[in-house]
């Protein structure tokens, strides 16, 4: 009889643990697809900067370094996103993209107060269509950064809750990070 209890008892743990490790795989794969349609509009944005700054360049001869100060940053920003692509849960990498979007929406906002205070531009609808498709896009990128960052915190709280974190490190799970 006791042995039957034991068999009993490791059976459940055994499929209690495979449970746990099903269900963060489950919430890594949420953060996968969450980055996948967040970086869909990153990539996006880049085309729409690109565009504006091959537009841009010949008018405003004297902002050469704002342009070059965007596409530094766009580089950058794109470089760490492919490296982002492969493990979107993986901290260090999506902490180092968190640094390049910074530097690069500063160097965005140079390039939008560019367009709004320059009257030379103003004669140029095809650049105000793109500021449109940029603000766009914007707003697109930020409801889907957040919807990264919700699926982070649930699979962050998942990894901290008891008594699945006492799997993590066997299964090599560790805490993701947001945008």
């Amino acid at each position: 009889m006791f042995g039957y209890v034991v068999w009993l008892l490791l059976a459940l743990l055994v499929f209690w643990a495979i449970g746990a490790y099903n269900r963060l795989m489950r919430l890594r794969g949420a953060i996968a697809k969450a980055f996948a349609a967040l970086d869909e509009h990153l990539t996006r944005r880049a085309a729409i900067c690109d565009q504006l700054c091959e537009l841009m360049r010949p008018l405003l001869p004297t902002e050469q370094s704002t342009f070059d100060t965007l596409a530094a940053a766009q580089s950058e920003a794109q470089l760490l996103a492919a490296q982002v692509r492969a493990k979107p849960y993986a901290a260090d990498p999506v902490a180092s993209l968190a640094v390049a979007a910074a530097v690069h929406a500063a160097a965005l906002t140079r390039l939008k107060s560019l367009l709004e205070h320059h009257a030379e531009l103003r004669e140029h609808a095809e650049l105000y269509g793109l500021q449109d498709e940029l603000k766009m896009v914007e707003r697109q990128r930020d409801f889907n950064r957040q919807v990264f960052n919700q699926a982070v915190k649930q699979y962050n709280e998942a990894v901290r809750e008891f008594p699945t974190r006492l799997l993590t490190g066997f299964y090599g799970f560790t805490e993701a990070r947001s945008l």
